[in-house]
């Protein structure tokens, strides 16, 4: 197979699992929560994700600093070790986990709660059964595509 072959059939798979992502009322819910906690209390939109997941939240939150809405990015590891107070009373979670059970964002949604309770969670996982999932005020569903 030449090069440009495999480069057309890598983009051909990643715009067919785009097109598969399942979409819901829970993108309503979540842009609601946003605009709520950001713009109308003053808060920011807070990313968290471990390894691949969490080079997705660092680019969620990147975008969404430089079109104007306040988001930062908190890795999870960190926030148990000094950096859990950025988080601030207004603010939402975004986090990202594709089994939905990765120990450190579990960690981080505990220690949020002990901090400031009833903080907002967008969840983005492949896996609508997880804990995360089930915590979350709006769950995106990704459809779990192969990765």
């Amino acid at each position: 197979m030449q090069t440009i072959e495999i480069i057309q059939e890598v983009i051909e798979k990643e715009a067919e699992a785009i097109r598969n992502i399942p979409v819901s009322d829970s993108f309503d819910k979540a842009i609601e929560l946003i605009y709520e906690r950001v713009s109308q209390k003053k808060g920011k939109l807070v990313a968290s994700g471990m390894g691949k997941a969490g080079q997705i939240a660092l680019n969620i939150a990147t975008t969404f600093s430089s079109t104007g809405t306040p988001a930062v990015f908190l890795h999870p590891s960190d926030s148990q070790h000094g950096d859990l107070g950025v988080i601030q009373e207004n603010d939402i979670l975004l986090l990202i986990s594709n089994s939905g059970k990765t120990r450190e964002i579990l960690e981080l949604v505990d220690l949020a709660d002990n901090l400031h309770p009833g903080l907002p969670l967008i969840v983005i996982s492949g896996n609508p059964d997880s804990e995360l999932a089930k915590n979350a005020d709006a769950f995106l569903f990704t459809g779990n595509p192969a990765e």
